[in-house]
C-alpha cells in the first residue's frame, strides 16, 4: 500500500475544512502546521454571530458585478488565513507552514494553486509564518516561502518618471 505524502495529506485536510466555508464565490480553507502538528484552521466565513451570504443568498461584491480580487472591504466574510492565524498562538505560528485549498463555488472546481491576498500576505508575514503550500488539480505542489513577499513587496509602486 502507498501511503500519501505530507504535504498532499495537509492539503486534503485544507480542503475539507474550506467545506464549511460560506462564500457563494470561492470558499477557501487553511490549516497551519508546525512540527508535524496541525495549529489551527480557517475557512471563510462570516464574524462570529453575523449572517453569512450562504444563509442570506446574497453576496454584495456579486450583486455590484466587482471582479475577483476587488474592494474586499464589501464582502462579509473573513478570509480562511486570517480565521487560521486568529485561532492560533504566534508562538506556534513562528516557522510554521499553512496549506491554503481553495473552491470556486460556481463551478465546484478546486483553484488550481490559490494565493493568499494582499491583506491575507500581510497577516502571514507578521505571524512569522514560514511557508504556504497549494497545489493544482493534478496534486503538484507549489510552496513559496513567505521571505519572498517580503523581498518582493507588492504594496510599493513605483511612479515612472
Amino acid at each position: 500500500m502507498e501511503r500519501i505524502d505530507k504535504r498532499n495529506y495537509y492539503l486534503d485536510i485544507a480542503e475539507s475544512v474550506l467545506e464549511r466555508g460560506t462564500c457563494l464565490r470561492r470558499n477557501y480553507g487553511a490549516i497551519i502546521v508546525k512540527n508535524d502538528e496541525i495549529v489551527a484552521t480557517g475557512y471563510t466565513g462570516a464574524p462570529r454571530g453575523r449572517k453569512n451570504c450562504a444563509d442570506m443568498n446574497f453576496c454584495m461584491r456579486e450583486h455590484l458585478n466587482i471582479p475577483s480580487g476587488q474592494r474586499y472591504e464589501l464582502c462579509r466574510s473573513v478570509h480562511a488565513e486570517a480565521n487560521a492565524i486568529i485561532s492560533a498562538q504566534r508562538s506556534d505560528m513562528i516557522g510554521a507552514t499553512l496549506y491554503l485549498a481553495g473552491r470556486d463555488m460556481k463551478t465546484g472546481e478546486m483553484i488550481d494553486y490559490p494565493e493568499s491576498c494582499a491583506m491575507c500576505r500581510r497577516l502571514i508575514i507578521n505571524a512569522g509564518i514560514e511557508m504556504v503550500v497549494t497545489r493544482d488539480k493534478e496534486k503538484h505542489i507549489r510552496a513559496v516561502p513567505v521571505w519572498e513577499w517580503v523581498e518582493n513587496d507588492d504594496s510599493i509602486y513605483k511612479l515612472e518618471d
